[in-house]
Order: structure tokens, then C-alpha cells, then sequence
């Protein structure tokens, strides 16, 4: 698929990229934390806590955790049983996340793109968890700024456009999560939505979609396909 018409250097200012799902293959992870996490309260629970991630991903876990407990297990948990969910949870993730494969191209993309314009990571991972993972991972270095939760992706984005004086129309979202499109498509960026090959495309009609990072990378000028 040729993406050259939203994402050729000299056209595009910036680049926001979702983590999960766009530059590392970690949604799967997550996945599996919640399964732990709910597994005690029986499988229709966890059933149910699955789907709901998933319609949610990109959106914070410490919301959605307080939602699941509500919703489903009539527990509405006070702040402190909020943070010790929330950090029993990053306790099953951040090791696996740091060790898990890249997305395909994604180092590629990263490598040619930044060449070209400053790079971000905009991500429902809080934040300090966050940059501990891209640290250790060994990506810092291509991005202006990581940012994670608590602030909402809209806001932040927006905020940084305004900081670099670049207009939303030169600037691209890279994500794979209606929330990820819901905030191109509020501020005004261009988007480019990751849809695997085995997952099924939630986003609108005509969204330009791709497998992997490989044609962002081409698009940058980058060579090469494949893993």
C-alpha cells in the first residue's frame, strides 16, 4: 500500500506513535495480565474483561481496572486499592514488555523518520513505567519526548503541536486503537492505523491502514521489507 500521500518527508512535521501494538508486539501481554488479574473471579470475568481492553486499548489501565471492578464486580475500589491494582499489574508487564519483539519495521521507520522530523511516543502506559520500558529497550534516543498516563492523548498532542508551532495537518498519529484515531481525528493529524495480519480492522472505512511499519519505513526513505 502506498502511504506516501500522508507520510513523505518534507510533508510531515511530526510523528506520534502509539507503544503497544505499533512499535512493540505487547498487546498480547497486557492481555495476559488481565487474565491473570481476574482470573480468581471466574472465566465469564475475565471473558468479559478481555473484550472490554480490547475496545479500550490505548486508554488507561488505572481507568479501566476501576471500571472492571465496578462494572463487574460491584467493587468500587478507593485510591489505594486503585494504586496497589495498578502496580500489581505493571509488576506482571514491564519485564515482558521490554523483552518482547519490535513490531516489524518499527526500527526502521524509527531510524529513517527521525532524520526527517522529531519523533514522540503518546501512550495510555503511565508514564514512569513507560519511559522505564523504552529506556531499557534501548529507544530513547529516538524521541523528543515520551509521554504516558495520566493525560489524555488529545491533550498532550495538541499541547506539543502548539509547543513546536506545527499545524495538525503536517503532523501523523501512528496508532492501533480507535483511541488512537479518535485522537488524530479530534486534533487533526493525519493517522496511520497498525492492523495485523490475524486482527480484524475496527477503524472507519477508508483509514489507511498496514500490517507492520515496513511501508512507514519505506515512505521515510527507508529500504528493506520482511521481519
Amino acid at each position: 500500500m502506498d502511504i506516501g500521500g500522508i507520510a513523505r518527508p518534507g510533508e510531515i512535521d511530526a510523528i506520534f506513535f502509539d507503544f503497544d501494538g505499533v512499535l512493540a508486539e505487547s498487546n498480547e501481554v497486557k492481555i495476559e495480565a488481565f487474565r491473570r488479574l481476574y482470573e480468581p473471579y471466574g472465566q465469564d470475568v475475565v471473558t468479559e474483561v478481555i473484550e472490554r481492553h480490547v475496545q479500550q486499548e490505548g486508554v488507561s489501565r488505572v481507568v479501566k481496572l476501576e471500571s472492571f471492578h465496578r462494572d463487574l464486580l460491584g467493587i468500587e475500589l478507593d485510591e489505594g486499592g486503585l494504586a496497589d491494582l495498578a502496580q500489581t499489574f505493571s509488576d506482571l508487564v514491564e519485564d515482558a514488555v521490554v523483552a518482547c519483539h519490535a513490531v516489524p519495521g518499527a526500527i526502521a521507520a524509527l531510524d529513517v523518520w527521525a532524520a526527517h522530523c522529531p519523533l514522540f511516543v503518546v501512550s495510555g502506559t503511565p508514564q514512569d513505567e513507560l519511559r522505564r520500558i523504552i529506556g531499557r529497550r534501548g529507544m530513547e534516543g529516538y524521541f523528543q519526548t515520551v509521554y504516558g498516563s495520566p493525560r489524555k492523548k488529545p491533550d498532550i498532542v495538541g499541547e506539543k503541536l502548539g509547543d513546536l508551532g506545527v499545524d495538525a495537518a503536517r503532523a501523523l498519529f501512528v496508532g492501533d486503537s480507535l483511541t488512537d484515531y479518535d485522537c488524530a481525528r479530534d486534533v487533526g493529524t493525519h493517522f496511520l492505523g497498525r492492523v495485523p495480519s490475524w486482527r480484524t480492522s475496527r477503524f472507519p472505512d477508508g483509514t489507511v491502514v498496514v500490517e507492520d511499519m515496513w511501508p512507514l519505513a519505506q515512505a521515510g526513505g527507508g529500504e528493506g521489507a520482511g521481519g
